[in-house]
């Protein structure tokens, strides 16, 4: 850094921390620095409210597709659930209730867009520019932007010409009404699996394009009577009891099925089983439409769904399956390879998001100059414990390559919280104001999530072809972690604190300040609390997609 760049870069930051995002990754992280006594933070956002996933994505039927008693902070637990699944204005009102319970809105910097982050190695400071020109500092960056923020608009050959309404479900336009329309839903993923059943009793005609078939499984939503939410309330030990059964159902029935597949492939080939009787009772008689909706991949090589009357929404005599490839848009539909053409007057694109393309999802540029989105394109998407990567210090992902177990997203906000504030703790012990992962040690966490991979599900071959952003062009599979919750859990209260290298910025003599940042304390200084310390790990998959 040149003599001009250290002088608009003193040594006392904006903040100490900046968190990037305002979804309930971050909201985590700052109800986590809170309890850890880091009062000097901001939560900046792209969007104009918080919620992440939940104020986007507003298209009909828009659920969470995990029982609500998992997807929730252990910290705050939430007894007024309407139903085991319920609405996305729940979840969105959720949001909005633990940023309020926790005062997080005098913390909260919305419309703000980040552009780019450049670490500034002779000040050990992350610069963050936001698409108003404004440049913020801070010593610590958290970078909590989920998964589901770009949406991903398929490459279709005169999509920019039809006539009618063309809409993602991630930017769903509220004012549309479909009531007695020709639609045209492009995608059979998660939000798809969502959006048919509930729109098809009102549309003239719905035609599905589907390129790749979903497992889907049953889904249990029942309403939450107001007796039960008034025994919540009281007694909140038994809404913990009910979360520790479904979280470690979903452990038992996903996680291990897929990171053990070698050892338990039965539990995969049952869960398979389950989903295809689920299929012959919602298609009773229909040959052909079954041998369509069949997924033909391991169950775990793409995402399954869980819903309610979706494969049985093509049972209606307004709902077609289309599984011709999509050769182009016209002005007044869609024309599949064969030649035909199906009117349509509206065109939904249920085409989900740019997951692994969008990591990270802006310019990041740390020790060295060198830009993480090429560091990861090179040498393949990498990090310490699904957290910290070599050569950027003070940085931590949320959800990043390796994050993500696959069975709880709470549960991952909760452990990757505890590793960062351990992290920083120790840094502020030490007096240091870097902390930067050992690469031997970064090397050998990578090297374990390798080894790990080959027995998993993602190493069968009845994963290839699936379209999967699971996967990334190397053939890894850095969306998931090869690990339980409960394992991941328990690495992020354990690991060793001296893995990460500890030092102090150099003053103007170019010298470290007195003392060394790599000796421990005399002194023991309490660690900061986790966000969940006491509680479980708790569970749930994915918002909607």
């Amino acid at each position: 850094m040149s003599a001009a760049e250290a002088a608009r870069h003193p040594g006392t930051p904006d903040h100490e921390v900046l968190v990037i995002g305002a979804g309930f990754s971050g909201i985590g992280t700052a109800v986590g620095l809170l309890r850890a006594g880091i009062e000097d933070f901001l939560v900046l956002d792209e969007q104009d409210d918080v919620g992440g996933s939940w104020h986007a994505n507003r298209y009909p039927g828009v659920a969470v597709d995990i029982s609500a008693f998992s997807y929730s902070f252990a910290f705050e637990p939430h007894p007024a659930w309407s139903r085991a699944f319920p609405p996305g204005e729940e979840l969105k009102a959720y949001a909005d209730h633990c940023v309020d319970r926790y005062g997080l809105r005098s913390r909260l910097r919305l419309n703000s867009r980040v552009v780019r982050a450049g670490y500034h190695e002779s000040a050990h400071l992350w610069e963050v520019l936001l698409a108003d020109g404004t440049a913020l500092t801070a010593r610590f960056v958290v970078c909590a932007t989920g998964w589901l923020t770009r949406p991903k608009t398929p490459e279709l050959a005169g999509l920019d010409r039809f006539a009618g309404p063309v809409v993602h479900t991630a930017r769903w336009d509220p004012s549309l009404d479909l009531r007695g329309r020709r639609v045209a839903v492009i995608g059979t993923g998660a939000s798809a699996v969502q959006l048919v059943p509930e729109i098809a009793p009102s549309v003239q005609r719905l035609d599905v394009y589907q390129r790749t078939p979903t497992w889907v499984f049953p889904k249990p939503d029942l309403p939450v009577p107001a007796a039960v939410r008034g025994v919540f309330a009281r007694a909140p030990w038994t809404q913990r009891a009910v979360r520790f059964a479904t979280d470690t159902a979903t452990e038992l029935s996903f996680v291990i099925a897929m990171i053990h597949y070698r050892r338990f492939p039965f539990l995969v080939h049952g869960g398979e089983a389950l989903s295809r009787l689920y299929l012959r009772r919602q298609v009773r008689g229909d040959r052909e439409l079954m041998d369509a909706l069949a997924p033909t991949y391991r169950l775990g090589c793409k995402r399954p769904s869980f819903a309610k009357g979706y494969w049985r929404a093509f049972t209606r005599d307004n709902v077609r399956l289309v599984t011709d490839p999509i050769e182009r848009i016209t002005e007044s539909g869609v024309t599949t390879a064969d030649g035909t053409e199906r009117a349509a007057d509206v065109l939904v694109l249920a085409t989900g998001f740019h997951v692994l393309d969008n990591l990270p999802p802006f310019p990041l540029s740390g020790q060295g100059g060198r830009e993480l989105g090429e560091f990861w394109a090179s040498e393949r998407f990498q990090t310490y414990e699904g957290s910290s990567v070599k050569g950027f210090p003070n940085l931590w992902f949320i959800v990043g390559p390796y994050s993500f177990t696959g069975g709880s997203w709470f549960g991952m906000i909760d452990y990757q919280v505890t590793h960062l504030l351990r992290v920083i703790g120790e840094a502020r012990r030490r007096g240091a104001t870097q902390a930067a992962v050992r690469p031997e040690r970064h090397d050998a966490s990578f090297a374990k999530v390798l080894r790990r991979q080959r027995d998993t599900v993602f190493a069968d071959a009845g994963c290839r072809g699936t379209n999967s952003y699971y996967f990334d062009r190397h053939g890894d599979a850095p969306a998931v972690r090869p690990a339980s919750t409960y394992e991941a859990a328990w690495r992020a209260r354990t690991f060793d604190l001296d893995d990460y290298r500890y030092e102090r910025v150099r003053d103007a003599s170019g010298t470290t300040a007195p003392g060394t940042a790599e000796e421990r304390p005399t002194a023991p200084v309490p660690a900061p609390a986790a966000t969940t310390a006491a509680a479980p790990p708790e569970g749930a998959p994915h918002a909607t997609a």
